[in-house]
């Protein structure tokens, strides 16, 4: 295989071997028999010449497309840039659709919902996630003209929306996501708030509550807003401004939804308010878009643009016009799911060019991340590339004509351009995987981190710009990257140098307030939005939340995702740290042999369903008198031999370490993610195997209680905290979840 130097010297892609896995698992082409029939070289081949052909649109030759086949390549071979994950899998395949990012609308009406449920099944299976505003639906209890009934509301729509979803596999390498809204001003905003109470609600959802300039002056004034019937536009009740804002302020505390977005501060810059109003955006919150539009992403890897100490500002420059024309030619050659999409999208072509490698780009210049430097760079990075992406716009206009919406925009007396939107910042989940590049804007994920391999083989992952700093001044050990891999900072290890741990700062090391300065520096010069997640750590309290909210408001943020640390999940290896809920599971045990405590003769518990790849396993739990789980019993269907012997024994094993005071928290941390061959998908995500299927229906017996009314003491959610196909660690980002192991991501 060779390092990444001796790689580029064969004329290979420098890739890493956890960039190469993830290609491998969820881009490269595969044969009927799911064997990998593509090099890495030939997908960006392939990618490039696919590209580049839409010159051929706008009289050029077959040799000058040939040419900027070439650039193309070289320009995402050398992981300067990379498009959106759907271009990357199927530009120059069959399959051809190359966006990432929908809006559909839904309107008042039983016609148009199915028709956006409908549409959205073709989206998902397509590769692609949708946004969705539900503020037109009547409220919960309106009248229904059509049959004097009464109408059950925007949350029961959700409802059905997240089942549909739930059943459409995009093609084994993407699931479907959504992005749920709703004004803070419609009559239901309380039930929407709320709605995912219950971590079997909705799971296919990242919701977010669109904020209006008129809710944020009361909640200032500490006044009462109306609350309006979309259906009638009257007021029909009026709440106190804080209280709401509170409500939401807890509820993104315990589990980081719903996030927020200013709704009328990304009308203001609508490039098109002749055309409608934007009242979503897609499902990670980083684009507002019209209904019917999609966007076409991709990103700028900012650790290549560092040369001798200092940006490389002629590289950037190069590099940020090279990749609008390569966006703006995706448009053209775009096979768009729907004809109501391809025109809205090639009418406006809108364009979301952003960065990766931020974080990276710090480091290499020796400037920490929650420095006053920091911001003013970012302020300077992004001015310039927004600067250079417009004018390459401009050069496009120039030569293929500005977008047809022109006249109908609030460009009319400026210059003239070809792309509506230029600029988004993206979450680059496994972008940055490829590239081995910092996720976004995001702070480094962690300094030391283990990582999964192969089954129970664990690959200590480090920092490589720290690793190769560690070893010039002669401090390196095994021992002590491992010691940092506990907590993946290097904050409280007395044996690393100050200067250093002053830049190499994780996501946990920095205050929320620097999260949101961060985000509010690159908002200045991005046309459409920014995603990054505010980091919190597990201590913080509500009252942290909602001082962020307001710095955001401030700042002139377009939305806010939170993520504080382990509220969603009993976290298994997220920064290698062990909770306190852990060290007190992990205690000594008296030496000698344990006795598991004797059944008695009467016992009660309930049976979960649980689909598997070998049919459906029935998991029963029985509690003791104490209302703690006590014995696991497993049935599998109609599967005999292996399977059902396999799945008997999994069960004796589980009851008799909980008959021996073992933690279930414990044993659910064995059993899942255990994979199989035969997989499957069920309500609530993915079941790898009937030992994973065990430990999951012990989880949710834990969570929710066991029906009577007792809840359990482990907050987990199956989709969040370790990751559901490998057991890797999870890095949260832009209301998004991503493995930095295998490359699953929630969200796509």
């Amino acid at each position: 295989m060779g390092s990444l130097k001796e790689k580029a010297a064969r004329g290979e892609v420098a890739l890493t071997e956890n960039a190469l896995k993830v290609l491998q698992k969820r881009y490269l082409k595969k044969n009927e028999e799911g064997v990998v029939i593509e090099t890495p070289e030939e997908l960006f081949r392939r990618v490039a010449r696919a590209i580049a052909s839409a010159d051929l649109n706008y009289g050029a030759s077959p040799q000058e497309v040939g040419l900027l086949e070439d650039e193309f390549y070289r320009m995402m071979t050398s992981l300067e840039f990379l498009p959106n994950s759907p271009t990357l899998m199927n530009a120059g395949r069959r399959l051809g659709q190359l966006s990432a990012c929908f809006v559909l609308p839904v309107d008042d009406s039983m016609e148009s919902i199915f028709e956006a449920v409908k549409n959205a099944a073709i989206i998902h299976k397509s590769g692609g996630g949708t946004g969705f505003s539900f503020s037109r639906l009547r409220p919960k209890g309106d009248v229904v003209g059509s049959t004097k009934g009464i109408s059950s509301g925007p949350i029961s729509f959700m409802t059905v929306f997240d089942t549909a979803t739930e059943a459409v596999k995009q093609g084994g390498t993407r699931r479907g996501a959504n992005m749920g809204i709703l004004r803070v001003d419609h009559p239901d905003i309380i039930e929407f708030i709320t709605c995912k109470d219950e971590n079997d609600r909705l799971n296919n959802f990242n919701i977010s509550v669109a904020l209006t300039e008129e809710f944020m002056k009361k909640v200032e004034e500490d006044g009462e807003y109306d609350l309006i019937n979309p259906r009638t536009k009257k007021v029909v009740k009026r709440l106190k401004a804080r209280e709401v804002f509170d409500l939401i302020v807890r509820h993104a505390w315990g589990n980081g939804e719903p996030g927020i977005v200013f709704l009328d501060r990304i009308n203001r810059t609508n490039p098109t308010p002749e055309l409608g109003e934007i009242e979503s955006t897609n499902p990670c919150g980083e684009q507002p878009l019209l209904p019917y539009e999609s966007c076409n992403l991709g990103s700028i890897n900012l650790a290549k643009m560092v040369r001798a100490g200092s940006v490389d500002w002629d590289r950037l420059k190069r590099v940020t016009r090279k990749a609008v024309h390569f966006l703006d030619n995706v448009i053209d050659v775009n096979k768009y799911p729907l004809e109501q999409i391809a025109q809205m999208t090639r009418a406006n072509r809108k364009i979301g060019l952003g960065v990766m490698g931020w974080a990276d780009m710090l480091v290499q210049l020796g400037i920490p991340y929650n420095s006053e430097e920091a911001l003013k760079l970012a302020d300077q990075v992004m001015g310039f590339i927004s600067n250079e992406a417009r004018q390459a716009s401009h050069e496009l206009a120039k030569k293929r004509g500005v977008f047809p919406n022109w006249s109908r925009s609030i460009y009319k007396d400026r210059l003239e351009v070809r792309n509506a939107t230029v600029t988004t910042i993206a979450p680059t989940g496994t972008l940055s995987i490829i590239a081995g590049c910092s996720s976004g804007i995001e702070p480094i994920f962690a300094i030391c981190f283990v990582r999964n391999v192969l089954e129970g083989t664990k690959l200590l992952e480090v920092n490589p710009y720290f690793e190769r700093i560690a070893r010039e001044r002669g401090f390196y050990s095994r021992e002590l990257m491992e010691r940092i891999s506990e907590t993946g900072s290097i904050h409280d290890i007395p044996e690393i140098p100050d200067d250093l741990k002053r830049v190499f700062v994780t996501a946990h090391d920095i205050t929320p307030e620097d999260h949101i300065r961060m985000q509010a520096a690159f908002q200045r010069h991005v046309d459409n939005a920014v995603s990054k997640t505010v980091n919190f750590p597990n201590h913080a309290t509500p009252e942290d939340v909602k001082n962020v909210y307001l710095l955001a408001y401030r700042l002139g943020c377009k939305g806010v995702t939170v993520y504080r640390d382990g509220s969603r999940d009993v976290q298994v290896l997220n920064k290698g740290a062990k909770t306190e809920k852990q060290d007190r599971t992990e205690q000594e045990l008296p030496s000698g042999k344990i006795v598991p405590r004797k059944r008695p003769d009467v016992i009660k518990g309930t049976t979960r369903a649980m689909k598997t790849g070998c049919g459906n396993l029935y998991v029963t739990v029985n509690e003791d008198e104490s209302g703690h789980p006590f014995e696991v019993f497993n049935h599998i269907g109609k599967a005999g031999g292996c399977a059902a012997s396999q799945s008997e024994a999994i069960g004796r094993l589980v009851s008799l370490a909980l008959r021996s005071n073992i933690a279930p928290e414990e044993i659910i941390k064995q059993l899942k993610g255990i994979s199989c061959h035969q997989q499957a998908w069920a309500k609530g995500g993915k079941i790898s195997s009937c030992a994973d299927a065990i430990a999951k229906a012990l989880e949710l017996y834990m969570t929710r209680g066991n029906g009577n009314g007792k809840s359990g003491t482990v907050d987990v959610v199956m989709q969040i905290g370790a990751c559901p196909e490998c057991g890797g660690p999870v890095e949260h980002e832009g209301g998004c979840a991503v493995c930095r192991n295998c490359g699953h991501t929630k969200c796509g």
